[in-house]
């Protein structure tokens, strides 16, 4: 027994999953049917006499065949278990962060969607609404293997709620916006902002319009309440869903929620604007955006740019 106590590890990671509730004595006699160990009853004995028969935690679990059983055991114990890596990029949609989720999951994606999308969902984790949309906070998260979708959702919720500082709070009480207004504006921003440097400039813009009543005109919600992306936003797209409060060329204001999920960049960005008089912007080539203030300077830049696009296509 003492040999076995010791080890010399090889081969592959073999995963194990110890449930909650199990016993040494089962957990043991996993370990010796995956091969991991040879002697699951003086594994168990050895547990026992070094106390840790019931400081096991659950979770999945990887170990190597022939590794040392003190390892072993100080593994079980730690709660080491097995993590995968959950990125959602900034800016992505509920419904791309529920896909991920689902694959993670292995479950439909029908399954996945109205845990994100469903009004209940934000009554349910205390967010603004009127879905999870916008409040699925965009990071990389190492969750443990098999951790169920609605205990994923919590934890980017609850990322999401430690943006929100009590600074953060009184500068969207000093400019005079609700917190789902700010995420709201934020997603917009954070779609339209392709180099990130422009957050704070694009926000101004929207802004200046908000303050004058002009509509925000953001191609981004308009894709939005088209459910799918198109990569050349033409005005038939806008007219196919006008009456979409969504759309916002047709609908002054901002749209009834987020349409993504905004880094803490663009939230600082809305609430911080820079202070800038232009009431326009059209993207470059290389998605940097020239903003103008005029209509006039406006329709110039978009011929200008229309012409270098062509350019570059050879047409």
């Amino acid at each position: 027994m003492i040999a076995a106590c010791g080890g010399e590890p090889s081969g592959d990671p073999i995963r194990f999953t110890v449930v909650q509730g199990t016993g040494l004595s089962a957990v043991a006699d996993t370990l010796s049917q995956r091969d991991i160990i040879d002697w699951p009853l003086f594994f168990r004995l050895y547990g026992q006499m070094k106390g840790l028969a019931g400081s096991i935690k659950p979770g999945v679990y990887e170990v190597q065949a022939g590794t040392a059983w003190d390892d072993i055991l100080q593994k079980l114990v730690d709660g080491d278990i097995v993590r995968e890596a959950l990125v959602i990029p900034e800016g992505w949609t509920a419904a791309q962060i529920a896909s991920r989720l689902a694959a993670m999951a292995d479950l439909p994606i029908d399954s996945v969607i109205p845990m994100v999308l469903d009004s209940s969902a934000a009554e349910r984790f205390e967010v603004p609404g009127p879905t999870l949309e916008g409040y699925l906070y965009p990071a990389t998260y190492l969750l443990p293997v098999g951790t169920p979708v609605e205990d994923a959702i919590a934890v980017m919720v609850r990322r999401y709620r430690q943006v929100w500082t009590p600074e953060l709070r009184a500068l969207a009480d000093s400019i005079g916006m609700s917190e789902r207004e700010v995420v709201t504006l934020a997603s917009i921003v954070e779609k339209e902002a392709r180099q990130w440097t422009e957050r704070d400039t694009i926000a101004g813009v929207f802004h200046n319009r908000l303050r004058i009543g002009m509509p925000l005109q953001a191609d981004p919600t308009v894709q939005y309440a088209l459910g799918s992306h198109q990569t050349r936003l033409l005005y038939a797209h806008i007219d196919e869903v006008a009456d979409n409060p969504y759309n916002t060329y047709t609908h002054r204001g901002l749209p009834p929620g987020p349409i993504a999920s905004p880094s803490e960049a663009a939230i600082r960005a809305v609430l911080q604007p820079a202070e800038v008089d232009y009431l326009y912007f059209v993207a470059r080539p290389d998605g940097s955006h020239e903003f103008t203030r005029t209509l006039a300077e406006h329709n110039r830049a978009r011929v200008r740019i229309r012409q270098q696009l062509n350019s570059q296509s050879g047409n």
